[in-house]
């Protein structure tokens, strides 16, 4: 008996160590490009930062993530062709600009959809989370986590915006997005699309009277230099999406993916509680270098959702009415 225990636990041992060895075979020594719009210094550049350590950790140095940093790969357009022609690896970027890829991400952009980060956390990491980036797959993307850009909220030279009527006649520059500019023009604001690129100069000029944007953006952007009023509306969560190239992805192993997913889980969270952490200070920041600001009541917001109804329901024409109604049945169920 004592020598079948010995020969049992010798196979067993020898069986981990072989089992150690073949998954330690499944993972290639790779080059992975990742690309991103901010700087290296943005809560995104310190978030790929923690992605690139995780995964040569975890790999034992065999897959290398070089991080491409302020655009350089190109626009979060030019690098999302770039993944699903398989000329790059890996990305993070907007999922607005995903919506003429797979029209299931436009319902991120729905106005007033989430209360709270917890809220908004919740159904990202949930099956309907899932379910919306599994769109990307038939466009040659792979979804892997959702990071965080943040709620927007308004500046302006004009007035404090309190109530919903405070909108109007504001000159207010919104992205090019057709659901943002007939959200502003619901609440009686002038709604001007332009590029970010243009943002500041047309504060400046008086082109336009405000903006609307995370409070990191309008720290780092010094808009603060330019606008007097920030008023706290949280109209609308950014999230960003880590994206991998579905021609590349499916190459790799399931070890290696396995790796690149569980590091991708680890620089969500930390970019999720760095970005918080940096929202807050930045709106102190944004007190102290002289902005009024202001929070909308809840009695306000809920006025403004309804006006903005119709916008919402051109995000449920194009997600479609199933995919709308789960996502806000996850809403109801998700703490706040």
């Amino acid at each position: 008996m004592k020598r079948f225990l010995i020969a049992a636990l010798a196979v067993t041992t020898l069986g981990s160590a072989i089992a150690t060895a073949h998954a330690a075979d499944d993972v290639r020594s790779r080059m992975i490009r990742f690309g991103y719009g901010l700087n290296e210094d943005s809560n995104q550049g310190r978030a790929a930062k923690v992605l690139a350590e995780e995964i040569a950790k975890a790999s034992d140095g065999k897959l290398k993530v070089r991080t491409f940093a302020s655009a350089s790969l190109g626009s979060d357009d030019q690098m999302q062709n770039a993944l699903m022609g398989g000329a790059q690896e890996m990305m993070v970027g907007s999922t607005a600009t995903l919506v003429g890829i797979a029209k299931e991400m436009a319902v991120w952009d729905t106005p007033f959809l989430f209360e709270s980060e917890k809220q908004a956390d919740y159904v990202l990491d949930g099956p309907v989370g899932q379910k919306v980036m599994d769109a990307l797959e038939a466009k040659g993307l792979v979804g892997l986590v959702y990071w965080e850009n943040g709620f927007r909220n308004l500046t302006n030279n004009v007035r404090p915006v309190e109530k919903m009527e405070d909108f109007n006649g504001i000159k207010l520059r919104v992205m090019p997005n057709p659901v943002f500019i007939d959200t502003f023009k619901q609440m009686g604001a002038n709604a001007v699309p332009l590029p970010f690129s243009e943002l500041f100069t047309a504060l400046e000029t008086k082109a336009v009277d405000g903006q609307e944007n995370p409070y990191n953006t309008i720290l780092s952007s010094k808009f603060y230099e330019v606008q007097k009023y920030l008023s706290v509306t949280n109209h609308v969560y950014s999230p960003w999406i880590v994206t991998a190239s579905k021609r590349w992805w499916d190459g790799l192993s399931e070890t290696e993916q396995g790796i690149i997913m569980d590091a991708a889980k680890k620089s969500r969270d930390s970019e999720r509680e760095d970005t918080r952490a940096e929202a807050r200070e930045a709106l102190a920041q944004i007190e102290k270098q002289g902005m009024a600001v202001n929070k909308v009541s809840p009695e306000e917001i809920q006025r403004m959702r309804d006006q903005a109804k119709p916008a919402i329901q051109t995000v449920v024409d194009t997600v479609g009415e199933p995919l709308f109604k789960e996502v806000q049945a996850e809403i109801a169920k998700a703490p706040k």
